[in-house]
């Protein structure tokens, strides 16, 4: 069963608009003489907070090495799965002692348009290898260039100095936090 609404008639002022019209021109006029609060982007930039959560990136350590051992603690975290990890084996290198580390991301890959940049991710890395940046910028032509995979992750993620090393030296059975 349908209700009826009954609508009230209009007065003499109502069915002229000429209230609702003073009232739109009085709000246009007192905006005209505030301040512009509008960036003419991207020739003015915003200024970023301290505590910006932008796009999530992958670290290397000051030696240029791969933090990340495919622990894939943050893929399982990802609230929207963005995040695919495929572990492979850890490099071999003549340098250093990777008898510690079981295996290294073949692939790693997060979905920029799936992401909802809360830092999980980065909150619950145990190697320090993932940062959320301050990185906000992020078009693309297509939907694929906003899968990031791990080459564009180490660009927007760079180097991260004195952080958690995992590595020893052959040599003198250090590990890289003792030097």
């Amino acid at each position: 069963m349908a209700k009826v609404v009954e609508r009230r008639k209009l007065n003499f002022w109502e069915e002229l608009y000429l209230p609702a019209i003073a009232e739109g021109l009085g709000r246009t006029f007192k905006q005209m003489f505030k301040p512009e609060i509008t960036l003419q982007y991207p020739e003015q930039r915003p200024v970023i907070e301290d505590d910006y959560r932008g796009a999530p990136g992958l670290v290397k350590d000051e030696e240029g090495r791969e933090k990340c051992v495919s622990c894939q603690l943050c893929e399982y975290i990802c609230p929207p799965k963005a995040i695919v990890i495929v572990p492979g084996e850890a490099p071999e290198d003549t340098a250093y002692d990777y008898s510690n580390i079981e295996k290294a991301p073949k692939e790693f890959y997060i979905d920029m348009l799936r992401c909802i940049y809360c830092g999980y991710c980065e909150e619950i890395c145990p190697e320090q290898a993932i940062f959320m940046t301050r990185e906000y910028e992020l078009n693309a032509a297509t939907r694929q260039e906003l899968v990031h995979d791990k080459p564009r992750l180490y660009e927007i993620g760079g180097t991260r100095p004195g952080l958690i090393k995992k590595w020893k030296h052959k040599d003198d059975g250090r590990g890289a936090e003792d030097h």
